[in-house]
């Protein structure tokens, strides 16, 4: 006998869940999917079952539209039926060509992102490789790199996320990370490298590297210096970045830095999607927080800053300023 099928507010519960997805939210679409979480208890119990039922393949669905546009609705069709186990929905996911078999590398790493590559963390997690050559290579969470070392290179593809080298002395193959903005190459022995949203930062921890972008735009910087590849510019940073090497630590150290790139250090570290309200983006942020505890982070935030921040399930974080 086959199971009965979900009812309506199960239902609605998936059309948000893939709209979510589907695309980045607006402040729109966010609003909507906070009053119908609050407008019946029923609704955030359909949300959360929603949520233990289907896993982390339903954080696969995120930037689907960006993928394979058109597809959300397929997507909702397959949630849509409540007899599929999890391993059913990534196997039909699959089957649709959206992401053949890197879905379940993801699945696997917990980091969509990270599908094919060489190395990877998962969310929440840091780990160190060492590598052929006997370099060092830390990579923080949600990380992922590849690796081309042969007889005439040194290479490292960054993918996304943020790693550290200590890197081996050979003269005749100079280590080299590249990124979407263009590559750094080892001068000296220890550097970190971070894949932003529109920019690579680099930053020097021992000795010195050499930058550049695509279009041929070169420059050098030594210990204690840092820079972000733009497009067509190398822009030198004149504020104090080397505290950027403590999650190495577990350690997030803030100095007088805007609420935004504060977030932005946590999500690699937290599950589901976090919406900071672009009024709050600005506020300034000093202190040390644990990485490994990413709501204690927040929660310390939210009584040093005048902001507010609401949980709807593991999923969905909205962080705004707090009203009178």
């Amino acid at each position: 006998m086959s199971r009965p099928a979900l009812d309506r507010v199960g239902e609605q519960a998936i059309d948000w869940m893939v709209a979510l997805r589907a695309a980045t939210p607006d402040d729109a679409l966010l609003q909507r999917v906070r009053q119908w979480l609050q407008q019946d208890p029923a609704h955030q119990q359909a949300w959360n079952r929603l949520e233990q039922r289907l896993g982390q393949p339903l954080a696969a669905l995120h930037g689907l539209n960006q993928r394979a546009p058109g597809q959300a609705a397929e997507a909702r069709r397959l949630l849509l039926q409540p007899t599929r186990s999890r391993r059913e929905v990534l196997g039909a996911m699959a089957s649709l060509g959206l992401f053949g078999s890197a879905l379940w590398g993801g699945w696997r790493s917990d980091t969509a992102q990270g599908w094919l590559a060489d190395l990877h963390t998962a969310r929440g997690e840091r780990r160190s490789f060492t590598l052929s050559d006997g370099s060092c290579l830390s990579l923080n969470s949600a990380s992922a790199v590849d690796v081309q070392f042969d007889a005439g290179q040194r290479l490292l593809v960054l993918r996304h996320g943020e790693l550290q080298i200590q890197v081996a002395r050979d003269r005749q193959r100079p280590l080299r990370v590249r990124t979407a903005q263009g590559q750094v190459q080892a001068l000296g022995t220890r550097f970190l490298v971070s894949q932003e949203d529109a920019a690579t930062r680099v930053v020097v921890l021992q000795h010195s590297v050499r930058v550049s972008l695509v279009d041929g735009q070169s420059t050098e910087l030594q210990q204690g210096q840092a820079a972000l590849l733009q497009g067509h510019r190398i822009e030198r940073l004149t504020d104090e970045q080397q505290q950027r090497a403590a999650w190495l630590e577990g350690r997030l150290e803030v100095l007088d830095q805007p609420l935004h790139s504060v977030i932005d250090a946590l999500r690699p570290y937290q599950r589901g999607y976090i919406r900071l309200a672009p009024a709050a983006r600005d506020l300034r942020v000093q202190g040390v927080f644990t990485l490994d505890q990413p709501l204690q982070a927040l929660a310390a935030l939210a009584e040093a800053l005048p902001i507010k921040v609401e949980h709807f399930g593991p999923w969905l974080m909205l962080i705004d300023l707090e009203t009178a």
